[in-house]
């Protein structure tokens, strides 16, 4: 199995042509949890550039919140498989853009580095991805990656 590095890609480094043409995700497998929902809307939080509330098309009560990496995780470039960048048809790193499920806590808010979703800017197809042999974190505490 071979790799291929996949930086985050913020908003500010896409070009144009390259930004999501609709808030429409589709999965290529549901999300872990959230089966059977495949078709995702994605909005932009008011007043928190970056942050996102991930809902299923079919049932809006079904929602995750989601960062863009890009933007809060400077230093967290994973690395997919090509068989991976195979099923969403990405051809280079500025295609894609990252997103990381956010756990909001009582004590504290993590991040999953270990299972970022992965986006096909052009397309809107993508996937919550397992980075094998990589060591990343379930569960990384927000406060201290974006210190």
């Amino acid at each position: 199995m071979s790799t291929s590095p996949l930086p985050p890609v913020s908003s500010n480094t896409v070009s144009p042509s390259a930004a999501p043409v609709s808030p429409l995700l589709s999965f290529v497998t549901p999300p872990p949890g959230l089966d059977p929902h495949t078709d995702f809307r994605l909005s932009e939080i008011e007043g928190a550039a970056g942050l996102y509330s991930l809902q299923a098309a079919a049932e809006p009560a079904t929602r995750m919140f989601v960062l863009d990496a890009g933007v809060y995780l400077p230093d967290y470039f994973p690395v997919i498989s090509s068989e991976q960048s195979d099923a969403l048809a990405l051809l280079a790193p500025v295609d894609a853009i990252v997103l990381v499920v956010v756990n909001p806590g009582k004590e504290a808010t993590t991040v999953n580095l270990m299972a970022p979703i992965v986006v096909n800017a052009i397309t809107g197809i993508c996937a919550q991805v397992i980075l094998e042999g990589q060591d990343w974190p379930l569960r990384a505490e927000l406060g201290a990656l974006a210190a």
